[in-house]
């Protein structure tokens, strides 16, 4: 491009930035400067030269630069990031002003011989500046620990490229494009020499030390903050807990309240006055999230560190908190028995009736799973007497399925059927259209138990009056066998007066007819 167009300071700009990509800072500034030659004014020469001052260690020159850049496009955000990190690397090089504190010692007569002293002093200058040039070709060997803080991962790099100087079969030898090992070895040395003075410039050992103490400081200024700034961490941070566990971000959420937990362990009493009851609400916050997930030990783990800094610090609020919470673990898990016991020992802690609704409902779902059906109905009936004093429809929608279902299971499908139709009503109030369903299909359900229940009693009844009827049958068998026999018998003695009378009939005949005869 530059052969097509000679000069052209956008191409010039472009090669700079290879150039300093490869480290040739020489031949970078070169064509930095040719890019302003003829406009002075130019944005991106003048910030391709200041980077290029930057890079060479002239921060006094870069910060120039950065400068004219500014005036010229004070929009532009890099000519202003240029000025502080070139501000920045000169108060690392030679200290800041503020930190230096000139003291009067010495009396101040000595200015008056400076003028006697001034030819020497010259002399002593120019001894001095031989002595520099003598020393500057004769590189120092600089300190491995003062390296390696200096270069950090390149460290290593550096110590493989040397290791491998020693190797003189391997320096002898050539690439296929010619180059020798020796020279690649050595320009790669030389890099990281140069990028370790140039970061030695730009932020010396002592800068370094001094940032690490002004670290410590703001740490320790920090971890004692004011009250107001630990109520706002502790709020913003509570509430962002609460988002994550409500928009489905578990796993984010534990993450971020045992990050939270972490910090509030490590400030005092002084600073976090109610930090023992911060600490069970997070440990709540975990196991809720751990029971999102499904990790149910882990979440019981975290409620029971909930229930246990409650009592230590005696706070009711929490424990009752704290035995809801291992309560729906345990119901989750399947230990039914261990929840109605946690739930039970809830119950006096309640203090609305939606609160004893709901955990009532829950105790007579738990013992409905034991098949404890007369307990349930029981809870049952109690969810549905806190309903109603709250008001509350939904719940009483609830609370009157649990007891129909326990109706069921007693077989007493009669007032499960009327319990089913309440609900049914209470599921259109509120119109609930799944629960309308479900409880459709459990009336069908009750319902054909019902009649295959009067079936079978009218089965009974009827075999009942069979059997009645067979023993009543015998009984009047036997009465007529008597009655026949009586029948019988008295016919026999008719038969037997009649034949008397008809003896006695004849004999009269036979008597009287001889008499008529004889007369």
């Amino acid at each position: 491009a530059l052969r097509l167009r000679v000069g052209d300071k956008h191409c010039l700009v472009a090669r700079s930035k290879c150039y300093l990509k490869l480290g040739d800072t020489e031949n970078s500034l070169k064509d930095a400067e040719a890019s302003l030659q003829n406009d002075k004014t130019f944005s991106k020469g003048l910030y391709q030269k200041a980077e290029t001052l930057y890079t060479m260690g002239d921060f006094e020159f870069a910060l120039v630069f950065y400068h004219r850049g500014y005036r010229l496009r004070p929009e532009l955000q890099k000519f202003r990031l240029g000025i502080e990190k070139s501000q920045e690397a000169i108060v690392n090089c030679i200290g800041s002003p503020s930190s230096v504190k000139l003291e009067i010692k010495e009396d101040l007569c000595f200015i008056s011989r400076q003028a006697e002293s001034k030819k020497a002093n010259q002399k002593l200058q120019i001894k001095l500046a031989k002595d520099q040039k003598r020393t500057r070709k004769q590189e120092p060997v600089r300190n491995p620990k003062t390296e390696r803080q200096l270069l950090g991962e390149l460290y290593a790099d550096k110590a493989y490229l040397e290791k491998l100087l020693k190797d003189k079969d391997l320096m002898e030898s050539s690439t296929k494009q010619g180059i020798k090992v020796a020279d690649l070895v050595l320009s790669g040395i030389s890099y990281l020499d140069t990028r370790s003075e140039f970061w030695q410039q730009q932020k010396p050992i002592y800068a370094r030390v001094r940032e690490r103490k002004l670290r410590q400081q703001r740490w320790i200024r920090d971890k004692k903050r004011k009250p107001a700034e630990v109520g706002r961490y502790i709020v913003k941070s509570m509430e962002d807990i609460d988002m994550l566990l409500t928009g489905d971000s578990p796993e984010e959420c534990c993450k971020k309240a045992e990050r939270v937990l972490k910090t509030i362990q490590g400030w005092s009493d002084e600073e976090v006055p109610n930090k023992n009851e911060l600490i069970g609400n997070l440990h709540s916050c975990i196991g809720n999230a751990q029971l999102e997930m499904g990790q149910m030990e882990a979440a019981l783990q975290s409620h029971k560190m909930d229930l246990e800094f409650a009592r230590q610090n005696n706070l009711p609020d929490a424990e009752s908190r704290a035995l809801d919470n291992i309560g729906r673990v345990y119901a989750r898990i399947g230990k039914f028995q261990q929840a109605i016991d946690t739930w039970e020992e809830k119950i006096p802690m309640a203090k609305s009736s939606l609160e004893k609704t709901w955990l009532f409902h829950e105790i007579g779902r738990c013992y409905l799973e034991l098949n404890k059906a007369e307990a349930a109905q029981n809870y049952g009936q109690k969810s549905l007497q806190s309903a109603d004093e709250e008001g509350d429809v939904e719940w009483q929608l609830h609370a009157t399925v649990l007891v129909a279902q326990a109706q069921v299971k007693l077989k007493d499908y009669q007032s499960a059927i009327m319990n089913f139709e309440k609900a049914l009503e209470k599921a259109k109030l509120i119109h609930n259209e799944a629960a309308q369903k479900a409880i459709v299909i459990a009336l069908d359900d009750v319902s054909k138990s019902f009649i295959e229940e009067l079936n079978e009693q009218k089965e009974e009844a009827t075999v009942c009056s069979l059997q009645d009827y067979d023993y009543s049958s015998e009984n009047g068998k036997d009465d007529n066998s008597e009655k026949y026999r009586e029948g019988e018998e008295s016919k026999q003695s008719t038969e037997n007066q009649g034949e008397k009378q008809n003896e006695d009939a004849r004999n009269y005949k036979d008597h009287y007819g001889n008499n008529e005869e004889g007369e």
